[in-house]
């Protein structure tokens, strides 16, 4: 019994290790790798998985569009289909300067998701781009 509680206080005093403290102002690994956009760090985050966060998050886009198919807006590949063939831009679209290409129809119902995304920096918009065009097959 004696050996079994000594057991589990030298397990106790190595688990309890502190961390060594960082010298006064250097970061921390934790700080390089912080978290810029619902937990994807800055450094391996690319413009489509940007992009992907967007669509998903604070763009609310997957509320009306799929990848692979219609549902309350076009699918995501015909968007890319249509403005690749067309050679114009979605990010001018997005900012509200163009007019809408895919299905002008249902432009009324995309009009109040305009004011969001001509909210959004240019570098999130030329990211829900990326995003948008890596779903063309």
């Amino acid at each position: 019994m004696k050996k079994v509680i000594l057991v589990a206080i030298v397990m106790l005093a190595f688990s309890c290790k502190q961390k060594e403290a960082e010298p006064f102002g250097k970061e921390s690994e934790s700080e390089k790798t912080e978290s810029v956009s619902e937990g994807m760090p800055a450094e391996t985050q690319s413009p489509e998985q940007l992009g992907e966060v967007i669509y998903n998050g604070k763009g609310a886009c997957i509320s009306c569009h799929k990848a692979d198919e219609k549902l309350i807006g076009p699918s995501l590949h015909d968007i890319a289909k249509i403005y690749k063939d067309k050679n114009a831009s979605i990010v001018s679209f997005l900012k509200g300067e163009s007019d809408a290409i895919v299905d002008p129809s249902q432009f009324a119902l995309m009009q109040p998701n305009l004011e969001l995304t001509k909210a959004m920096t240019d570098e999130e918009l030329n990211a829900l781009e990326s995003y948008i065009y890596s779903k063309l097959k």
